[in-house]
């Protein structure tokens, strides 16, 4: 564990280094910190549709955006945890360190069509073309906002963008000044946790009238205890992480902006049969942007991530991936907003093999070249836009792959947006695709294989986006999926199980959310999904399990939020959770209620006590029908949060 520690130093050590001298640091003031006005969210800039800026209610796409409020005035303690505030995302937690979180179907712990990001670095592991959720971990005070777009990206961010991105996006240094320390315990899941922040300004800008550079460090840390089996036993899965890093934006001219952050963190998570599984990694990026004109700005963004995990008994994986990326937007004329680039991708592995599982060979390197575009085009009126583009990458596993979109949107008003998408998306082949091997009494019971091709996606979307009145705005959402060559699970005449494509879907479903402002001190926020989904194999197909083994989904589930704020400085806030019964395997379907009470003392101190899960002792949310299936206690714990 030394090398964590050591790299740990070194990134607070380098921020600090690139700071400079620190200015007069900012007091943040907690009570300034009020929900936005509906018509304020409806105006909100999001960027992950087109790579660029542009209001929320303008959009042609399905989007939630989860600000720093919610996030705030929700109890959640981890990202994942967080994304349970869009409630088109199915997010279960099945041990203490892994999660299933997907949208529009097909989810399971190995969820494998959802894109994620964090400030433009993508999390997603060729391992098995999804995300170990147990060491995604940023400091929450510090995230702006996260934007969840359900539905094909893959025209600007690529392969596996198939159902939707998630698209966290922290808040720039100068965002950040001044100190901030909090603090919690509780019983039985957040046992203890912290985090120190301190940022500040070195230089001055070419007005000299501010400061031409900001920077913060950081370093956080938790204690979490096990979850219960059925009988109410201990899991024997708890798990402690520290992780630290630095943010650094400096304005080299008026024209410039240069970023550099990175992380790193070092953790364990208990296993009942095993010795703890060690996690390790750190990241480090660099972004220039430049704004050319008030019609073009340029973006270049440099990123590598290590990470390692080593799971005694199963396998050991280091990963190191390199990546660059390349935006240009060009604002052509009135009617003509172009976005395009390209980018390049490294990823190279070592897997330690045990006897039961085994990556052959143990080793690989993958490359990735893309280049992408896209226009918005306005036609007739300005009422009326028409988007197209697509995406060319090629990759080492199955060569070139296109992924096309066309959008419509009809903006009658600044209140009402009407749109319709039909894009194309591919989720590409992963190293458990491929290389994996599964033996039992020295006999392979599962394989992967080398002839495993892309899965592909057509979507068909529609949706209405209205604010009817100043205190109450509506979004609604339907799509129809149409699947070809996912992952089945052939039996040999041999008795083994290799994978292959030979399984086709349609999903289709409806999303509605709702956020009202009752009162001036009252806020309700609703979401409703739907989903149906039917799997169909191939004739010839071997496949004994049906195709169950591609997700586990709920056929409805919703959510309700309720924010008040009473007198002298207190919050009170409910939410309201249900998820119907997964049908294979059988989860029960539960309806968990948290509830969030803060009080804000002083200027720059504020006080919170948090009850999680509190209508039943214990629940599952995913997992085998087993006695071994783990389940989430009934739990609470008090924070505290001091800015300076």
């Amino acid at each position: 564990m030394r090398a964590p520690v050591l790299w740990l130093a070194a990134f607070l050590l380098g921020g600090l280094a690139l700071s400079g001298t620190p200015a007069q640091a900012q007091v943040v003031d907690p009570a300034e910190l009020k929900n936005l006005s509906i018509e304020e969210l409806t105006q909100l800039d999001v960027t992950s549709v087109s790579r660029r800026s542009e209001r929320l209610s303008q959009v042609a796409a399905a989007v939630t955006v989860i600000t720093q409020e919610d996030l705030r005035r929700s109890g959640a303690t981890s990202l994942a945890e967080a994304l349970s505030l869009a409630t088109s995302l199915h997010v279960a937690r099945s041990t203490q360190g892994s999660w299933a979180i997907s949208a529009r179907g097909f989810n399971g712990t190995a969820a494998d069509k959802m894109l994620v990001q964090i400030d433009g670095r993508s999390i997603y592991t060729p391992l098995f073309a999804g995300v170990f959720w147990d060491v995604q971990d940023v400091l929450l005070e510090d995230v702006d906002r996260i934007e969840v777009i359900r539905g094909p990206g893959a025209t600007l961010w690529g392969a596996n963008a198939v159902n939707g991105i998630i698209n966290i996006i922290t808040k720039p240094a100068a965002d950040t000044q001044g100190g901030l320390v909090t603090a919690g315990a509780g019983t039985p899941l957040e046992r203890s946790f912290g985090a120190v922040r301190y940022g500040g300004a070195f230089g001055e800008a070419s007005d000299d009238t501010s400061a031409a550079g900001h920077y913060r460090v950081y370093g956080k840390g938790f204690d979490r205890g096990p979850l219960v089996f059925v009988s109410g036993r201990s899991a024997q899965d708890p798990m402690h992480m520290g992780q630290g890093g630095f943010r650094s934006d400096w304005h080299a001219t008026g024209q410039d902006v240069l970023t550099l952050q990175g992380d790193a963190y070092s953790g364990q998570l208990g296993q009942a049969l095993h010795s703890d599984t060690r996690l390790d990694g750190g990241n480090l990026l660099g972004r220039w942007s430049r704004s050319v004109s008030e019609r073009s700005d340029l973006e270049v963004q440099v990123y590598w991530d290590r990470t390692h995990r080593d799971i005694p008994g199963q396998f050991e994986e280091h990963r190191d991936t390199w990546d660059v990326d390349l935006q240009d937007h060009l604002r052509l004329s009135e009617k003509n907003d172009l976005v395009f680039g390209g980018g390049f991708r490294s990823t190279a592995d070592r897997v330690g093999n045990s006897a039961s599982i085994l990556f052959l060979p143990d080793r690989r390197t993958r490359n990735l070249f893309s280049l992408f575009a896209q226009d918005e085009i306005a036609l007739l009126t300005d009422q009326l836009h028409l988007t197209v583009g697509s995406k060319l990458e090629h990759n080492d596993w199955t060569g070139l792959e296109v992924q096309p979109t066309i959008r419509f949107a009809w903006t009658p008003d600044d209140h009402r947006t009407l749109w319709a998408a039909v894009s194309r998306a591919v989720r590409t082949p992963s190293r458990l695709d491929e290389d994996i091997e599964f033996v039992v009494g020295g006999r392979v019971v599962l394989q992967g294989s080398p002839d495993f091709v892309s899965e592909k996606l057509i979507a068909y979307e529609l949706g209405y986006r209205v604010q009817p009145d100043p205190r109450l705005s509506l979004d609604a959402a339907a799509f129809y999926n149409v699947y070809n060559d996912l992952r089945s699970q052939e039996l040999q005449p041999d008795g083994r199980i290799v994978l292959a494509n030979e399984l086709d879907a349609e999903t289709w479903g409806l999303e509605l959310r709702a956020n009202c402002q009752l009162l001036s001190w009252w806020r309700l926020q609703a979401g409703a999904t739907w989903l149906e989904k039917h799997l169909r194999l191939d004739p010839g197909s071997t496949d004994p399990t049906g195709g169950q083994g591609e997700g586990n989904d709920p056929p409805s589930r919703f959510s309700l939020r309720s924010m008040i704020d009473l007198p002298h400085g207190v919050e009170l806030d409910a939410w309201l959770r249900y998820v119907d019964r997964l049908p294979a395997p059988v989860v029960p379907a539960y309806l968990t209620l948290d509830l969030h009470l803060g009080w804000k003392v002083v200027r720059s101190l504020e006080l919170a006590l948090v009850g999680q899960n509190l209508l039943a002792p214990r629940h599952a949310e995913f997992g085998p029908a087993t006695a071994s299936r783990e389940e989430i206690e009934r739990g609470v714990y008090g924070k505290a949060t001091w800015h300076f």
